[in-house]
């Protein structure tokens, strides 16, 4: 059975898509939403699509807000999803399935290529080269936040790096103890991040997270 926690930050346009298509999911027990400090109906609409909310008061960024909600996680297995996949949370299921089938400890999500207005690529290949640098794994998915994993892994790789830097690290501590990590393809999608100044902004925060992310990480060695 599983767990599946999601962290959002002022998503009430898709959070309850989001939930509604997780549900529909087979094996799913628990949807947590951890509503990390919005100012918009975030809430609400998690609450009204059938999922449990644990609201923060501020916004204390994706890593601390998964930190916040996994003590309330009660599966053994366990799914990290973003709040803006909408109905293409639904491959959930496919994502689950090399974890549920013990051929993997943790699956990470592979998007289809963007075309274009995505961003230019460099938080990727910091992470990528970062990953494989730290742990000898080479992953074109480094960045996804869609993951599945045993409670044998989250225990592992806890407590999770501030911001954008968690999958990076978690991956990372993964790879280092041994864990059968694996990329599954899937036909998720979710918001992308443009070429104007609030698509800079986000990908420079992605860069500074990840990059102090995997500093740690090589201090930690």
């Amino acid at each position: 059975m599983l767990s599946v926690l999601i962290p959002a930050y002022n998503e009430e346009e898709t959070v309850a898509r989001t939930v509604e298509a997780v549900r529909k999911v087979k094996g799913v027990a628990q949807i947590l939403v951890v509503d990390d400090g919005s100012t918009d109906e975030t809430e609400k609409q998690a609450r009204l699509a059938g999922a449990e909310v644990l609201r923060l008061e501020r916004n204390l960024g994706k890593g601390e807000a998964l930190n916040r909600g996994v003590p309330l996680l009660t599966q053994p297995l366990i799914a990290f999803l973003d709040a803006d996949l909408g109905e293409s949370a639904g491959e959930l299921e496919k994502l689950a399935a090399p974890v549920v089938a013990n051929q993997a400890d943790l699956a990470i999500a592979a998007f289809p290529p963007v075309k274009k207005g995505g961003g230019f690529g460099l938080v990727k290949k910091l992470a990528r080269t970062g990953v494989y640098l730290l742990s000898g794994l080479c992953l074109d998915s480094s960045l996804s936040g869609q993951r599945v994993m045993t409670r044998e892994v989250l225990n592992a790789v806890l407590p999770f790096a501030p911001g954008y830097g968690v999958e990076v690290a978690m991956t990372v501590r993964a790879a280092r103890k041994g864990f059968r990590i694996v990329e599954v393809p899937t036909s998720m999608r979710h918001r992308v991040t443009g070429r104007d100044l609030a698509g800079f902004c986000h990908r420079g925060k992605q860069f500074r997270d990840v990059l102090l992310a995997l500093l740690k990480e090589l201090w930690l060695r």
